[in-house]
This record gives structure tokens, C-alpha cells and sequence, in this order.
């Protein structure tokens, strides 16, 4: 699904993260790390918003660097603390997220609804909470048919409920579609609705998987 290759991020001029050569397969993944240990920095690169040296595959055949365009369609990301241009209201975003990733009419529907987003979804971003924020990154982060779907650090600023329903749909998109799932968290995944994760370390530097 996702092969990393001589990965390497400098900040300054000093490694922050180093990944020679790994491959992860389908499925889904909770990124464990003390706090500035790399999680962020790893899913911001596997989304392509920050730049690196090296390479990251999709599918062992679409490469960040050599297709971004076709690897940015598979591959969304909702940020830990979204920011958004607080002019446009959620529905234009979502329309501008929809039309960029080639989501079906009307997928953003489901999504909304089960949120319970309908409410403000008119409304100005501006003018949200960041609870509303959150949900609005994770729905945006749902629109298309992403091969991969990255979340940091998606278990904060929403209420109990809208955990739920963030599990339920990560569990359909794993089982309906094959969606594989990247998640860093400082809160356990262990919720009914949720298949169980695999576990990948960000430590020393490096990314490697918990035995």
C-alpha cells in the first residue's frame, strides 16, 4: 500500500525523521510516539504538504514526487488543528474537497448527516468552534475514493458521540472499500466499532512497527 524510499525530512539542517526502506501494507494503523517524536511530520509528508528527500510510493507504483497529482487524489489527510479560510462556509469547502478528489454527487450527505453538522454547515468557518472544525476536516478527509486516508491526532476536540461515528466510519470504509487508514493518537483506539489497528512507532528518528 504505502513503501517509503531512503525517506529522509531535515528541519534546519538536522534529520527529524529517517526511513530508509519500509512498506506497509492495506489496512489500518495507529502511529504511536512521545510528543515531538515525528508523528506529525510523518503524516504531513505522506500527504504531500511538506517536502523531503527520498520517495514515497502508493501502491508500490504511484510515486509523491514523479505523479503528485494522481497520488494527492488517493490520499487525503485531516491536520490535528484544521485551519481553514474562515470566509467560505463548510458547504463550499466541502464542494471545493468533493470536486478536487472526484467524489461522487451527494457523497458528502451521509457524512454530514451522521455528524450532526447540518445545523451550521451554511455558516461561515470563521465562526466555528474547533469541536465543528474537526468534524469539518474529518468529513473533508472522507470525500472521494481515497486509497489511503491519514487522521492526526482525530480523537480530539469532538465528544464521545462523534468518536463513535468517526469509528463507524472508518470501519465502513475499510470493509466496503478497502480504505487503508494512518492514525496518530495519544488516546488508546479501542472502541466496538473500530477494527483492531496495527501498531507503528515513531522513535529514534525512525518509524518502525510494534511487534
Amino acid at each position: 500500500m504505502l513503501k517509503f524510499q531512503n525517506f529522509k525530512k531535515l528541519y534546519g539542517g538536522f534529520p527529524a525523521l529517517k526511513v530508509d526502506e519500509l512498506a506497509i501494507e492495506p489496512g489500518i494503523y495507529w502511529i504511536k510516539g512521545v510528543n515531538g517524536s515525528g508523528k506529525s511530520t510523518l503524516l504531513k509528508s505522506i500527504a504531500g504538504t511538506l517536502s523531503f528527500e527520498g520517495d514515497i510510493l502508493l501502491d508500490n507504483s504511484i510515486s509523491i514526487k514523479k505523479q503528485p497529482v494522481e497520488y494527492r487524489k488517493l490520499v487525503n489527510f485531516a491536520e490535528a488543528e484544521p485551519v481553514f479560510p474562515e470566509f467560505l462556509t463548510g458547504k463550499e469547502l466541502i464542494a471545493l474537497f468533493a470536486q478536487a478528489k472526484d467524489a461522487q454527487a451527494g457523497q458528502e450527505q451521509h457524512y454530514i448527516d451522521t455528524m450532526q453538522m447540518r445545523a451550521y454547515v451554511n455558516r461561515p468557518v470563521g465562526t466555528y468552534s474547533s469541536g465543528m472544525l474537526k468534524k469539518l476536516s474529518l468529513v473533508l478527509a472522507f470525500m472521494g475514493r481515497p486509497k489511503l486516508i491519514l487522521l492526526d491526532e482525530p480523537l480530539i476536540t469532538i465528544d464521545t458521540e462523534s468518536l463513535k461515528i468517526l469509528n463507524t466510519w472508518i470501519a465502513e470504509r475499510y470493509k466496503q472499500e478497502g480504505t487503508s487508514f494512518l492514525l496518530s493518537s495519544h488516546q488508546a483506539l479501542e472502541y466496538a466499532e473500530l477494527p483492531k489497528a496495527r501498531e507503528l512507532l515513531v522513535e529514534d528518528q525512525t518509524l518502525k512497527f510494534i511487534a
